[in-house]
């Protein structure tokens, strides 16, 4: 049987983004003949840009791996973190498993013995950061009383304390008790890198966001901060395991194992190519699920109009301007 032909593009994804080969293409080409065009039938989009906004003619499917929320007023399909039944025009493939993708690797090697000698031996904790414009304040509020126990190191651009930014993040983490690993906001389902980073380093995540947490990984392998009344009584749990040498370590061994980390990706991955098989196997026509009649064509008219003005570096003060002014 001859391999279906797809013809498909991407745009609007992060700058080092590959669209010949990325975590998409990789599960799409066992099992479809792909053609790359700028004039797609298929068009994925992210959150980085507005270029999707002029594809009229084809089907288009949303990926965020940022905390930005699906808008099916905008795409037929999504790919995202979110907890969401949307029959057929949703599956949840969040950002870490994209990661894990990327870095397979270096989670078995580092992961593969569980061999944490002298993790006890190590600094103490880390917070590796270079914007703090857009996270939620507590953030930073949690560093701040986290260091008046002890220095905590920051890496990154953002309250760095070290004399400078860290070129390797990685290496960095690895020598450390904890790591301090918070998202930038709190969204059910919302789970990146934050928390697969020091997994990987075998650094201890002190984690917060996602409050949902406990459906992508046992809580008795990190340092929830969600689960604690304050942030103070979230801070003497760091310091009594800090304190704890057995309690620290007994918790550090319920890192995940390679093979949950495997099936983790399976599973996802498999939910990926059935959602996306029942898009590209229906009949292109019958495919489409979103409308330009109604109030919707309103709606993206208006839509499309100030995220075309918010793209643009000229126009750009003046929507801001406009909206503050509108919420004053």
């Amino acid at each position: 049987m001859d391999s279906i032909i797809l013809k498909i593009y991407f745009e609007d994804f992060w700058t080092s983004f590959d669209v010949n080969e990325n975590f998409i293409t990789k599960i799409l080409q066992k099992h479809y003949t792909l053609v790359i065009d700028k004039n797609p039938d298929y068009l994925f989009f992210s959150t980085f840009g507005y270029n999707h906004l002029k594809y009229k003619n084809c089907i288009k499917i949303f990926y965020s791996g940022e905390n930005v929320e699906v808008d099916f007023n905008l795409s037929d399909y999504a790919i995202s973190y979110q907890h969401l039944n949307a029959k057929d025009r949703y599956c949840r493939y969040p950002f870490y498993i994209v990661y894990m993708d990327y870095h397979a690797k270096k989670w078995q090697e580092q992961l593969k013995n569980k061999s944490f000698d002298k993790a006890t031996a190590r600094k103490f904790c880390n917070f590796v950061y270079s914007n703090g414009k857009d996270a939620d304040p507590i953030r930073e509020l949690f560093f701040k009383k986290l260091s008046k126990y002890k220095k905590v190191d920051s890496g990154g651009r953002y309250l760095n304390n070290i004399g400078g930014a860290v070129t390797n993040k990685m290496e960095f983490i690895k020598d450390y008790k904890f790591t301090i690993a918070f998202e930038n906001s709190l969204l059910s389902g919302y789970t990146t890198e934050k928390i697969i980073e020091p997994m990987i380093a075998g650094s201890m995540p002190i984690y917060w966001g996602n409050p949902d947490i406990h459906l992508d990984f046992d809580k008795n392998s990190f340092v929830c901060v969600n689960d604690f009344n304050s942030i103070d009584e979230a801070v003497d749990e760091v310091v009594r395991l800090d304190n704890d040498n057995d309690a620290y370590m007994k918790k550090l061994y319920n890192l995940p194992i390679i093979n949950d980390i495997n099936e983790k990706r399976k599973m996802f991955s498999e939910q990926l190519l059935i959602f996306l098989e029942n898009i590209f196997e229906q009949d292109y026509a019958k495919a489409k699920r979103t409308t330009n009649w109604g109030f919707v064509s309103a709606y993206k008219q208006k839509q499309e109009t100030m995220e075309l003005l918010y793209g643009n570096k000229i126009t750009r003060p003046l929507v801001k301007f406009f909206q503050f002014v509108t919420n004053m």
